[in-house]
């Protein structure tokens, strides 16, 4: 019947505006399933994050740029803001199944790349694809990024790079601390993160805002976001960061959001053949990705590029530096 028919989506509207892996310490049981399935590399690649579109590609149409080749030219993008120039020592914080790390590898041959992640699946699909690929300067660790300074000495990496992790962590001052920390003195240190717009007494947000943040938060296993403006605060907090800069590339990634979806429905297949719960998973996905889209496009969200140079080191810290060096020589 009608009311039947009215009924039923109604409870299905209900079961999608839900939240259906809210953060509980599951971030790398969540990647092990995604990475297990194979259908997020199928449709995005090695890069689980957004792409990068001209302002020409935009204007032609987003769509008619490969989706894949778009992740390639926002890590050339988000490069050049790191200012970096050549690190000898890179660390991949959040590296995914290792895109990132390994065109980093391949960019600085001369470099030692490490990539780190908390799902086992990951470490070894990413190991897996370097092997396949040749890349023998980068290899993968799994490293929780709120304890990076338990694994890695202090001072060590020229260039540490977040690119789409800073969201799932539940303590995101420790986070960039720790990531500070790890990174030598005039090391540089970029992220690059899902961020809500700044809630101010001029501007607070609503309650259909806190509605749908919550929801963004709750579907991909998101503790809370912060701001972009935050994140430059925290790098300041630490002490040792300066030249602290930050951008909103919401403009430049905007397409990424419905590009995916796109892509998924040109080669359906992949999804068709995976059985009714990869069908369910898969329209939740589509949801989210509109949702997260019309966030970003009506201001809620901002894509944050945040980016800062450690300090030198003192006299004192450079001594004592060179003596570590001598002693373990």
């Amino acid at each position: 019947s009608l009311g039947g028919a009215a009924l039923g989506a109604w409870g299905l509207k209900a079961l999608y505006d839900r939240g259906s892996r809210a953060y509980a310490g599951n971030v790398g049981d969540e990647y092990d399933a995604w990475t297990n399935e194979g259908i997020l590399e199928h449709y995005w690649g090695e890069h689980i994050h957004l792409g990068y579109y001209t302002r020409a590609e935009r204007h032609r149409g987003a769509f008619r740029k490969d989706f894949i080749q778009a992740k390639y030219d926002f890590v050339d993008e988000m490069l050049k803001f790191s200012h970096t120039r050549r690190p000898k020592r890179i660390l991949d914080v959040g590296c995914g199944i290792g895109g990132t790390s390994r065109y980093l590898a391949k960019k600085f041959p001369d470099a030692e790349v490490v990539g780190i992640t908390i799902s086992p699946a990951q470490v070894e699909r990413a190991t897996q694809l370097a092997r396949e690929q040749g890349v023998v300067n980068v290899e993968f660790r799994l490293v929780d990024a709120l304890k990076l300074s338990e694994t890695f000495d202090c001072d060590t990496f020229d260039l540490v790079w977040a690119c789409e992790s800073g969201e799932h962590m539940p303590d995101k001052r420790l986070y960039v601390e720790e990531m500070t920390k790890v990174l030598a003195p005039e090391g540089d240190l970029v992220i690059a993160c899902w961020c809500q717009r700044q809630d101010t007494p001029e501007a607070p947000f609503s309650q259909q805002d806190e509605a749908d943040l919550k929801f963004l938060c709750e579907e991909w296993a998101h503790p809370y976001f912060i701001s972009k403006e935050e994140f430059g605060r925290l790098m300041a907090g630490t002490g040792a960061v300066e030249h602290i800069a930050s951008q909103d590339w919401c403009e430049p990634t905007l397409a990424s959001w419905r590009h995916s979806i796109w892509v998924g429905v040109v080669d359906p297949w992949p999804v068709v053949f995976k059985g009714p719960w990869i069908w369910y998973k898969t329209t939740r996905e589509i949801v989210t990705l509109e949702r997260m889209h019309q966030a970003f496009a009506s201001g809620l969200m901002e894509y944050g590029l945040i980016r800062g140079k450690k300090k030198a080191a003192t006299s004192s810290q450079a001594a004592a530096g060179a003596a570590k060096v001598g002693a373990s020589a």
